[in-house]
């Protein structure tokens, strides 16, 4: 937690003794008598504004009080009984104004402790609304339109702003653009880190030492403590060959865009669910993408190449299984010019999206995954960290569930044509 601990930032004209927090303090009517709540500002304040409820009210004194430098960052707030004495409404009221204040990331409660008031509380106020930034590989392609897409419609619910970052994969883009977040002292940040090589440690430190929360989609970052929302890679390999073993499958290709962590995971999934029946995967049969940025022309052109090589070997695959929808799409578009049928002469499976945004990917058959739910979960657990509800270097991790998606490129082995 990035709490510090409270010392007397109220300074009462010396009526308080040092060290000694409002929450603590035996006569709040006091408070009336100093700058830090002025009653007589606050009623001035009440009979010009009539319209709004007095949690409202409640709500914009204290912020503004905020915004003044009046409470400082980490000053203890008096107890709900306290401040119902002093702006002489209900318990119930102030709870409502705290609650507001607490769900805008101003103050933090600490069970045991009390409410105090965000270390980043006056920086919220001043910038407006919070940004809650999402900071991925890619923008277009594979899961990313629907993680985007839930991530905004969350940060707009929650009256925050959304700011995308596309690294495109690179961890020297990626440290950029986290400097960049930092000078923004945005809200939050939710990333799917760079993987080739792995993002470094400090680069995700460095967001957490400003105070700004964290959380890690699809794959953690080693050496950090932050809540994960993961992929359960493996998984999603079984089942992808236990998908195309069931179909009659006995010979295979694998394609994945680079070799990675997480590629390895992929890869030891589909291997162990072919060893089930028998089946191996040939090295000669796999291709791995070049490490780094892709590009896209060289990758089409080795795509091209390598399935080329395959169809005309004598143990031609039957099935092939890629670790990115992006890359069956381009796999797909190649085989269809080679004149060869889907699923009637090869099948195809690749990794992607629940949700199947063009008519192409309506036909690729997929392992998917609810890239929407994970976009909603995203927001919310950052809004938790920001509240105090959990703290920054929280171990909370959920694996998103997979599922086959058949399509129309998932077929049984057509033993006449392919002996």
């Amino acid at each position: 937690m990035l709490y510090v601990p409270i010392v007397d930032l109220f300074k009462i004209s010396g009526m308080i003794p040092k060290q000694k927090d409002l929450s603590n303090w035996d006569d709040p009517t006091l408070l009336f008598k100093n700058e830090t709540f002025d009653a007589a500002s606050f009623a001035a304040n009440e009979s010009t504004d009539s319209t709004q409820a007095k949690y409202e009210r409640i709500q914009e004194y204290l912020k503004t009080q905020i915004r003044e430098g009046q409470l400082p960052p980490g000053t203890a707030l008096p107890s709900e009984q306290q401040l119902a004495n002093l702006f002489e409404s209900a318990r119930s009221t102030v709870r409502q104004a705290m609650g507001m204040l607490e769900r805008e990331g101003l103050v933090s409660r600490v069970q045991g402790k009390g409410t105090f008031v965000h270390e980043n509380a006056r920086q919220r106020l001043a910038s407006g609304l919070d940004i809650l930034a999402l900071v991925i590989p890619e923008v277009l392609s594979g899961f990313y339109p629907s993680l985007q897409h839930s991530f905004e419609e969350s940060a707009r619910h929650s009256q925050n702003q959304m700011m995308v970052c596309c690294t495109r994969n690179n961890i020297d883009k990626q440290g950029n653009a986290i400097l960049q977040l930092i000078d923004n002292q945005v809200g939050g940040v939710a990333i799917v880190p760079a993987s080739t090589p792995p993002t470094p440690a400090y680069q995700i430190r460095q967001l957490q030492k400003a105070g700004i929360p964290v959380v890690f989609c699809h794959r953690p970052v080693e050496g950090i403590i932050a809540p994960l929302l993961g992929l359960p890679y493996k998984e999603i390999g079984r089942l992808a060959g236990e998908s195309l073993v069931k179909l009659g499958h006995r010979r295979f290709a694998f394609f994945a865009p680079h070799c990675t962590q997480t590629t390895d995971m992929y890869l030891d999934g589909f291997q162990k669910s072919l060893a089930e029946e028998c089946c191996e995967l040939p090295e000669d049969h796999c291709y791995f993408g070049e490490d780094g940025v892709i590009d896209m022309q060289k990758l089409d052109a080795d795509i091209m190449d390598t399935l080329k090589r395959l169809m005309e070997s004598k143990d031609r695959p039957t099935a092939i299984f890629t670790t990115f929808d992006s890359m069956a799409e381009r796999i797909y578009l190649h085989l269809n010019k080679m004149g060869i049928r889907m699923p009637e002469e090869i099948s195809l499976i690749g990794v992607g999206d629940k949700i199947r945004h063009s008519v192409l990917q309506q036909h690729i058959a997929s392992v998917t995954i609810d890239e929407t739910q994970l976009g909603h979960r995203a927001a919310e657990l950052l809004n938790k960290m920001r509240s105090g509800e959990i703290p920054i270097e929280s171990s909370e991790s959920y694996i998103i569930p997979a599922e086959v998606y058949h399509g129309t490129t998932l077929g049984a082995l057509n033993e006449v044509e392919m002996t």
